[in-house]
């Protein structure tokens, strides 16, 4: 079955593939390197991109583990307002969808680029407005309902912006390297949770009040010079050459969303549990996580010092993954990853529950460095190559952005319920290793993509 599978997945991405306008080649007849200076520039402008949207987004997935709680919750009670925290963070996770379903309308029939500078300046004011928000004390239920909507405007932005980063690289380099430059610009993702984790470590060093005052406000305010350098960037780039050849074929879609839902429904379906390890691993690891660490007795900046680590980590096998995806292809690596995970899931939670900085230190490399920068570093390109050029920012933003809300976005409520519910955390391993399995059968029935070239689909 998946011998068919990926021979008809194959014909059908390929079939007007000699009707086509080719990708750019050197005098030689080869690919261009990634090495070129316009390569370079649009590996870069993705990954500053990616780096940026995901230090705003983990910013706040971190500042509600840590501080919300006090400032917009705390006449809720310790347990409930941390609650109430974590489903402020959720619900960004939740707009996400909507995110990549809006993004993605406009990234197949406007173009790629146009998606990349929406998203960057809606998460640029989002941020910066949260660090300016006033407490619950001072203007009562208008600051948490105010931070519900701006968390809303994260996700959207968020939503849009993972599909065109990613089809920006994907679609731009050579067939051989496509694994890397998605991964690359990915890697923008895990580099943004560094230093946003730094930056909030480093303000948290401030007195408790101090920080709770106006300490942690300073993270969120320096995203508006961290916007404006990836803008400045992001508008020298050039258009996606496979876009460019929708608009020569005029094969762009009306409404994409409605030709993926009916002719690509079980790409999507693949592709959203595939996507669900990375993301419930994230989650569990950098929210729950957290969160869990610090209640057990751990210090707060050794628990954000290793956070940073941790995403270091992550980024490393990230890249060496999405390189090696290329050679092996990108099931290969996922399920590499999905297996260690399964093993090593319940070794994790009970070093959580140590309550110690190392505990949390070693818990934190092996579950968000190892596990989750094995699945994360092929997992772009995976799900791009599911997808036709004309329905591929609609289909895999929906794909990736609903395995984004229900993996990273519920995983820390789910945790914390089955915490609450069991009076214990090892139903929390068990949950874990069962997303894993999940997307490990899903990832082993979908086709390779790295030999696929990606061209337009007739049927679609």
């Amino acid at each position: 079955m998946m011998t068919h599978n990926n021979r008809s997945h194959h014909s059908a991405v390929s079939v007007t593939t000699s009707q086509l306008p080719q990708s750019p080649q050197n005098a030689d007849g080869t690919q261009p390197s990634l090495t070129t200076t316009e390569m370079k520039r649009i590996l870069l402008s993705s990954f500053l991109g990616s780096m940026i949207e995901f230090y705003d987004f983990v910013l706040y997935a971190t500042a509600a583990s840590l501080v919300f709680a006090q400032v917009f919750f705390s006449d809720l009670g310790p347990g409930f307002a941390l609650f109430a925290s974590i489903a402020t963070f959720s619900v960004g996770y939740l707009a996400r969808t909507l995110g990549g379903i809006i993004f993605g309308h406009f990234g197949d029939t406007r173009g790629r680029k146009v998606v990349l500078v929406l998203s960057l300046v809606l998460m640029g004011v989002a941020s910066t407005l949260i660090g300016l928000l006033p407490t619950t004390a001072q203007v009562g239920i208008i600051a948490p309902i105010a931070l519900v909507f701006l968390r809303i405007v994260q996700g959207i932005s968020v939503g849009g912006e993972w599909g065109g980063a990613i089809l920006m690289a994907l679609e731009h380099a050579p067939k051989k390297d496509r694994g890397f430059a998605a991964g690359f610009a990915n890697a923008g993702g895990p580099v943004g949770a560094v230093l946003a984790t730094l930056m909030l470590g480093l303000f948290s060093m401030l007195p408790e009040e101090q920080f709770l005052s106006w300490g942690w406000r300073i993270p969120f305010l320096f995203s508006v010079v961290l916007v404006a350098i990836g803008l400045i960037i992001r508008l020298k780039v050039a258009e996606s050459p496979k876009y460019q050849q929708l608009e020569k074929l005029s094969e762009k879609k009306r409404v994409p969303l409605v030709s993926v839902l009916r002719g690509h429904w079980r790409a999507v379906l693949i592709s959203l549990v595939a996507v669900l390890a990375f993301t419930t691993t994230q989650g569990l690891m950098t929210v729950w996580g957290v969160a869990e660490a610090a209640e057990n007795g751990a210090d707060r900046t050794g628990i954000l010092n290793w956070k940073a680590v941790g995403a270091g980590v992550t980024v490393f096998v990230s890249l060496a993954s999405a390189r090696l995806s290329d050679r092996v292809g990108r099931r290969t690596m996922i399920t590499i990853g999905c297996v260690l995970g399964v093993l090593l899931a319940f070794p994790i939670i009970l070093l959580l529950e140590t309550g110690t900085v190392w505990g949390f230190a070693v818990a934190l490399i092996l579950g968000n460095g190892v596990v989750q920068g094995l699945v994360y570093g092929p997992l772009a390109a995976f799900v791009a190559e599911q997808f036709p050029t004309q329905l591929r920012f609609s289909g895999a933003s929906l794909a990736y952005q609903t395995g984004s809300t229900l993996g990273a976005g519920l995983s820390p409520l789910i945790a914390t319920g089955l915490a609450l519910s069991f009076g214990g955390n090892w139903p929390i391993a068990v949950f874990w290793a069962l997303v894993l399995v999940a997307s490990l059968i899903a990832v082993r029935i979908a086709p390779e993509g790295k030999n696929i070239d990606i061209h337009l689909d007739a049927r679609s």
